[in-house]
This record gives structure tokens, sequence and C-alpha cells, in this order.
């Protein structure tokens, strides 16, 4: 472990599989595109020297900006290869983000996807003198541009061919001097209160991750994953990078991030990792199918929806379900089950996971209940992976069992610990909290939690985010917010309560297309979202599903006031981290006036407010908004 790398692995691989195995697959121009272990280990190489003879030397931090795609991988290995340290950014982000990731991590090279990023860097160039080179893997669009700073991925290889041809072993033994205690990565945190910070990880804290995970759940070369989850998130380096590298798992790329669920159905993966609210969309897409399909099929799958649901109920309680109704599931997988996960593109997954935050117990029953074994784990940049469900051991209210490789405890104030080979090496430039989170070897991950008699671990909420009410009940917004996502036409939710208040109230981003259908099926007209997120109808059908969930807890958790709010929760406004957590503390300030509205006996909040897109045009907008009493 102490000697193995990434590049390492890859190379393993190489000699094991040359040109015997499909390592990658990306669908362009509506072609699926393979390339073998071999073909991937040439394209690292030449990125590598090419790299290197521009200029790159070891302990150097690169960028990379990009979608999920095979360039990606293989620029992260020609980096770590050459002993540089990859830095991931997600391709959402502002020029104005780009630049702070850039200027803090140093990084005298960025390799980007595609013009729209070229064109992100081309606006701040001047703002960055450590920058050397853009390179660039795809060159649609890019013919008129005449800069010195870019490059494309082909012309850099071609510059590492011929650097090969000058030093012949310069490769193999960059590789050798690889050692797992070098900086592989940094994953910067999602900056949920305050800036992003720069979590660096080792190689071998990377495989060590992966090895546990990989052995946990039998991951084989024979299986097919679909990469779509950022791969400058954490969990993807560890499943879709180092899971791929340790066991030769085939990862495959959508063409598109708009060809995703098709990519999905066409491939058919074993192997999937989605976020929770991509799990939520799945469930609000099939109830959406099956709310337009005929009378006939809405019937069944009303009719055997119950039976898969007492079916997974039994197996999370370790309970055999009896041969009735193992006898009536197979006729309803057969009939329903199977045609609706072959929909989704998820009829042949072995193992579905999910993380970054919580997920509603009745995501777990439904995709239980239908046949997909969705399984939940925990973890993050800086602890790595700390729990996972294992197969037969899977509880919807529960992250799954503490990992062999990780010890886990519990500090007085309810504090979950973290101590591991897999937790982060420090925050790059940032000793000072590295100091204050980690104590002896226990990362303080700032998550409020308990492990139950069975060990598994119960993540509640963050510490900073628990509430106390006036009459001095505590409670987790999250745990409502993850029970109102379940409804197909909420996409998201933010929960407050205050401690000078004895009640609870939310404001609700509606699923513009499932409450789009809904309403064209009532004949209901609307233009907008806006408009539409403050029909009467609307409200109350939003009304009548925020009951059904308050029956399901306590009086003093219960939602009494809600809005819909003008437009949907956006990550350019820095209310969403760019894996779509919300940044509760933001969010809270700056709807401040209206929950102020929500705690008063108001009955419409009017909003003027000044709206940036993209491209730094401003507008004004004007609008009133219902506040709803339940």
């Amino acid at each position: 472990m102490e000697d193995l790398t990434l590049p390492k692995l890859l190379r393993k691989n190489v000699e094991n599989y040359g040109e015997k195995r499909i390592a990658e697959r990306v669908k362009k121009f509506g072609i699926w595109q393979s390339y073998t272990w071999k073909e991937c280990y040439e394209r690292v190489k030449y990125l590598c020297l090419g790299l290197v003879s521009l200029g790159l030397r070891r302990g150097d931090n690169v960028s990379i900006l990009g979608e999920n795609k095979p360039e990606w991988i293989w620029a992260e290995l020609a980096v770590q290869a050459a002993g540089g340290v990859a830095v991931g950014i997600f391709t959402d982000c502002t020029a104005t983000e780009v630049k702070y990731f850039l200027e803090h991590s140093d990084s005298k090279f960025i390799v980007v996807d595609d013009q729209e990023q070229v064109d992100k860097l081309l606006q701040i160039k001047e703002e960055l003198p450590l920058l050397k080179k853009v390179i660039y893997w795809d060159p649609k669009g890019m013919w008129g541009y005449d800069y010195q700073l870019l490059k494309s991925l082909e012309q850099v290889m071609q510059l590492g061919v011929a650097y090969e041809n000058a030093n012949p072993q310069f490769f193999d033994l960059s590789i050798d001097k690889g050692r797992g205690r070098d900086i592989a990565i940094i994953c910067y945190t999602s900056g949920t209160t305050g800036n992003p910070k720069g979590a660096m990880l080792r190689h071998k804290a990377l495989i060590s991750n992966a090895l546990v995970w990989a052995e946990i759940d039998e991951w084989n070369n024979m299986d097919q994953y679909v990469s779509f989850v950022p791969p400058a998130w954490i969990t993807e380096q560890a499943l879709g990078i180092t899971g791929h590298l340790l066991s030769g798992i085939q990862v495959n790329f959508p063409e598109d991030t708009e060809t995703v669920q098709e990519n999905i159905r066409e491939i058919g993966p074993h192997v999937i990792f989605l976020g929770p609210r991509l799990w939520e969309n799945i469930v609000r897409t099939i109830q959406a199918k099956i709310f337009d399909t005929t009378v006939i099929w809405r019937s069944l799958y009303r009719l055997f929806l119950p039976i898969g649901k007492r079916r997974a109920k039994s197996r999370f309680a370790k309970k055999r379900a009896g041969y009735l109704w193992n006898f009536l599931y197979l006729i309803a997988d057969w009939v329903i089950f199977r045609p609706l996960k072959d929909q989704v593109g998820l009829l042949r997954i072995r193992c579905g996971y999910t993380a970054g935050s919580a997920v509603s117990p009745e995501i777990f029953y439904y995709f239980h209940a239908i046949g997909v074994n969705i399984k939940q784990l925990y973890g993050g940049s800086e602890a790595g992976l700390v729990t996972l469900h294992r197969n037969e051991e899977i509880k919807s209210e529960t992250s799954g069992q503490v990992m062999s490789n990780v010890e886990v405890q519990i500090s007085d104030e309810g504090e979950i610990m973290v101590k591991g080979p897999n937790i982060f090496s420090g925050y790059y430039k940032d000793p000072e909290s590295f100091s204050e989170k980690v104590q002896n070897g226990w990362y303080k991950t700032g998550d409020f939690g308990y492990l139950n008699e069975e060990k598994h671990l119960v993540v509640i909420d963050r510490m900073d985010d628990l509430r106390r009410l006036k009459g001095g009940q505590k409670f987790s917004p999250q745990y409502n917010e993850v029970r109102l996502r379940f409804c197909p036409y909420i996409r998201d939710a933010f929960v407050v309560g205050r401690e000078y208040e004895d009640y609870v109230v939310a404001i609700i981003n509606i699923d513009l297309e499932n409450v789009g259908r809904w309403a064209e099926s009532k004949r209901i007209p609307y233009t907008t979202f806006s408009g539409l997120s403050q029909k009467v109808e609307v409200l109350e059908l939003i009304k009548n599903y925020i009951c059904k969930v308050n029956e399901t807890l306590p009086e003093w958790m219960q939602v009494k006031r809600f809005v819909n709010l003008h437009k949907e929760f956006d990550p350019d406004e820095s209310e969403l981290t760019r894996t779509r957590k919300l940044r509760r503390v933001f969010v809270e300030e700056k709807y401040e006036d209206l929950l102020n509205a929500l705690y008063s006996e108001q009955e419409k909040f009017s909003v003027d407010e000044t709206i940036t897109y993209r491209d730094g045009k401003r507008s004004r907008f004007k609008t009133t908004i219902r506040i709803v009493g339940l």
C-alpha cells in the first residue's frame, strides 16, 4: 500500500489486460467509442510527457474543469504520473469561482473541456500570473482562437511523443518515483458555511477507501459503471477513478448531461452512484410516467407496489416474507417492476449508491420494492468512506456499518468523529483549519449522529443546522426536507424553525416538469415558473402533500406555513453548493424578509429583486407570492 499510486495501478492493468479488455467508453455523435486499457495508458503517457515538456514539475498543481469524459481521467493520471497534484473544478462554476480555485490552488496548468470553459479562462487570464497553459480537449468552435495561452490536448500529446523519443525511460521512472504518501488530489469542500477549502488526499488514502469498498460489493472487471457524478467530488474519485483502476470495472461516459438517462438505459449498468436528488428525480419521473399511462397500467402499479414494499420491509427487518408474498412479488416483478426498471436503465443494477445528504426512508423502500439494491454510504472529502450498507444489512434510517479500516466515535456533544488511513492530510494553505478539525488523529466531521445497537451509523444533521424551538424542542430541518422531497411535485424544500417561535415554516421549490404536466392534465394555463408556482390549484396540491408529511411528524416538528418560491434555488446565486446541497446560512439570510412574513399573519409577500444572468446581464423582477397556512 505504501508504494501504490493510481498511475501504478493503471500500469498494472495494462500488463494484465492490454488490448484484451475495454477500460472506458464514451458516446460521441451517437456512437459508443471504446478505449482499451492499452489505449488509455498511451494517452496518459503522452499527455504526461507533453505537460512535462511544457514545464510541469513534480509537486505542481494542475486543475481539471470539464464534463465526465475519459479525458478527465487521462488528465488526472497524467498529472499524477508526473508527480503532480490534480485539482477538480465543477463544470458549472462561474469565471469568478474558477479564478478562486486556480488562484487558491496555485495551479500552473488547467485542462478544460470545451469552448465554454475556455471562454471563462480568457475572461480571467490577466488575473492569473501563475497560469502557463490552458489545454482543451474538445476543439469544436476553437478554430478562430489564436491565443498563446491555449493548446489542444492533441497538440500536447504530440509534444509528449517527441519528448519520449528524447527521453524513452522518463515516464516509467517518473511513475516509479511515486509513493502512496504523495498527495494525489485536492478536493474542494462544498463551502456550505464559507469559502471552499482544499482537502488534500494521498494516493494511499484513495486506495484504502476504494479497496475496502470494492471488496464488500465484489466489483469486478465484468461490471459496467456509468460515470455521471462530477469527478471533482470525492465520491467519483473513490468509485469512478480509483475503483475503476483497482477492480477493472468498465467506466461509461454519457454523451451529454441531457442524454444521461437514455445512455444509462443503453448501458444497463451493474453499479451506479447518484446523489440523493437524482434518486428522487428518478422516483418523480416514474410517478409522472405512471400518471400519464393507461388506466390498466396505473391499476396494476397501485396493486403491485404495496406487495414490493411489504417484501422490502420484511428484508429490512430480516424476516421471511412467506411463500405467498414471494410468489406475488415474482408476478409483480415480471408484470410491472422489470419493465419499469428497464425504462429508467436500472434493470441490471447490482449496487446503486447514494450519499452527500440524507435520503428519505420512502426512497429506500420504493427502490427496494421494485428490486433496485440502493445503498446509503457516509463520508466526505476529509473523512473518506466511513460507512456503507452491506447486502442484507440495509436499514433505511441509517448510513450503514462502519468500514473495517475506519474507527468512529461520538463526542459528548453528539458529534461524529472519524479516524483511519483514509482521512485527508490537511487543507491546502490552511494548517489552522486542519488543526481545528483533526485532533489526536480524530477528524471532527461537524455532523450530529449516533451508533445504534447494531453498530449502524445514524446521521441526523449538521451540528450547526440543528434548531431549537421556543418550547425547547430540538429538531433537524433536514429530517423534514428529505420527506417533503419524496413528493413528485416538490424539487426542493427549505425548512426553518426559530428559537423564539413555536412552529416550523417551509420554502418550497416546485418541480416544474411534473407540476407542469399535472397542470396540463387539469387544463390549468400557465406561462412561467413563477406563474405556475402561485396558481391556487398548485398551492393546494403542495398543501395536501405537506399535510400528509405532517401526519408522520410530532406536533412541534410539523410545517404550519409555507410558500412556493417564485424561482428555483440556484448554485449560481450561491443558494446551493455545486453538489446541490443547500447553503443554509446564506439562504436564511437572503430570504430573511420572506421568513419574517411566514412568521407573521401576512397572506402575501411582494418580491422585488435584481437577477444576474450567467453572461453578466441584469434584470429587475417583481411579483407577489402567496403564504399558505395549514
